[in-house]
């Protein structure tokens, strides 16, 4: 059935009734036409005209489908840079504006089946920054042009300009102490080295010790009263547990007896030593034969 003339009621009804977007699988970017349904897309594609023009593209279809590519990727762009410039933007937003023009190209056509995919070669082709997040994908144009670039360059040189000396000698200064921090480092690294742990060391000059396990025998209290001109015993000889001598005990009641004297006093005395006791044992043995003789 041949279409309908422009002009003619049939022509402007099916206007009114293919307004707004279709399904792109039932688009034919060959043919440029789109269908409402599958039945019909399935009747446009064993139709005559579709026939020999899939023949024509058939011949050389590497070449085509590449000049879509370039055609879809030249307004995606053109778009992007017109729009939002350098700004950092979701990638789908962009391309629900682009296809919101009825007549664009269909990405159907091209090399690229999903946004991802286009998205991912914006940016290895060095033509935008893209980044993945949570929300999707966000692409921002890089500006390239001579003119960008120029203006860049002027204002980096106005910056560095309009820098104050002050400041420059704060950056020097920075540069010079991270320098040194960095010489620092790398000269104790050099010179750590491993090392040797210090041990027990002896110097010769140092005099020896000498443990001695004799035993060690005390002084006897009968030394006092022993003559001067008596013979010192041999310790290697005397038998340590003999030797040992206890000290005489003082008799309890010949203290109290001679507290109860009237010249006793009620200070506390001193202690006797053993040639006192021997004396006052010596004199209390004439007492007692002298009163025994004159009984």
């Amino acid at each position: 059935m041949p279409r309908a003339e422009v002009g003619t009621p049939k022509y402007v009804a099916n206007k009114m009734k293919s307004k707004g977007l279709q399904r792109l699988r039932w688009y034919c970017q060959v043919c440029e036409k789109q269908c409402r349904d599958e039945n019909g897309f399935k009747c446009h594609a064993q139709s005559e005209s579709h026939l020999r023009q899939m023949l024509v593209v058939g011949e050389h279809a590497g070449k085509h489908i590449a000049d879509f590519s370039m055609q879809f990727q030249s307004e995606f762009v053109a778009l992007l840079s017109r729009r939002f410039g350098t700004k950092r933007v979701l990638a789908n937003r962009v391309y629900q504006e682009y296809i919101s023009d009825k007549s664009h190209l269909h990405m159907n056509a091209t090399r690229w089946v999903t946004l991802t995919e286009f998205c991912k070669h914006l940016g290895r082709s060095g033509i935008a920054r893209v980044d993945e997040t949570e929300k999707g994908w966000f692409i921002a144009w890089i500006d390239n042009s001579p003119k960008a670039l120029a203006k860049a360059e002027a204002s980096l040189k106005k910056e560095r300009l309009t820098t104050s000396d002050e400041q420059r000698e704060r950056m020097l200064i920075a540069e010079q102490i991270e320098r040194a921090a960095t010489g620092a480092s790398s000269s104790s690294e050099s010179e750590d080295g491993p090392k040797k742990e210090d041990g027990l060391q002896r110097d010769d000059e140092t005099e020896k010790v000498v443990l001695s396990f004799a035993p060690k025998f005390a002084v006897m209290p009968s030394a006092a009263a022993a003559p001067l001109n008596a013979p010192k015993a041999n310790p290697l000889k005397v038998n340590p547990l003999k030797a040992m001598v206890a000290v005489k005990r003082t008799n309890v009641f010949k203290t109290a007896e001679s507290s109860k004297e009237p010249g006793a006093t009620a200070s506390k005395k001193r202690p006797l030593s053993a040639a006192e006791q021997l004396i006052l044992e010596d004199q209390e043995r004439k007492r007692r034969k002298m009163e025994r003789e004159g009984v």
